[in-house]
């Protein structure tokens, strides 16, 4: 576990976390056992085409999962995370051969340093374009 971050030595606008995950339709079954979510837009590429989509999609809750995670790495405890909130704006594509690739990266937004807590802005990307909307998480640092 890493060391947690002083409060102090952050400034509004800092790099906190950069990350690159690949998401592949393995990683998609691996999340539908461990989650129990077994719809088949999620794995079956004709079931995913019959209902209007573009591909298989990863699910949101693994996408926003792997958001935070990069938060959890930098901040060193999981229990620091005290609120975390997304709006998903684009799905995530899953190709057969070559999965997505995930891009993200944390920035500080606000310090709160009478409460001890600061904001962490999340941008979560495939391609350039952004997956995730109003991805912040709240992390206490004291």
């Amino acid at each position: 576990m890493a060391a947690t971050p002083a409060l102090d030595s952050l400034t509004v606008g800092d790099e906190v976390a950069s990350v690159r995950h690949l998401v592949t339709r393995d990683s998609l079954v691996r999340y539908a056992g461990a989650s129990g979510d077994f719809n088949p837009i999620h794995y079956r590429d004709d079931v995913a085409e019959f209902v209007g989509l573009p591909g298989v999609l990863a699910h949101g809750m693994l996408t926003m999962g792997i958001a935070s995670q990069a938060v959890v790495d930098w901040v060193g405890d999981p229990a620091r995370v005290v609120d975390y909130q997304v709006r998903f704006t684009r799905p995530v594509v899953v190709d057969r051969q070559d999965g997505a690739t995930l891009d993200v990266t944390a920035k500080v937004a606000v310090i709160e340093a009478d409460a001890g807590r600061a904001r962490i802005d999340i941008v979560a990307s495939v391609d350039g374009k952004t997956v995730l909307g109003k991805a912040q998480a709240w992390v206490s640092l004291i």
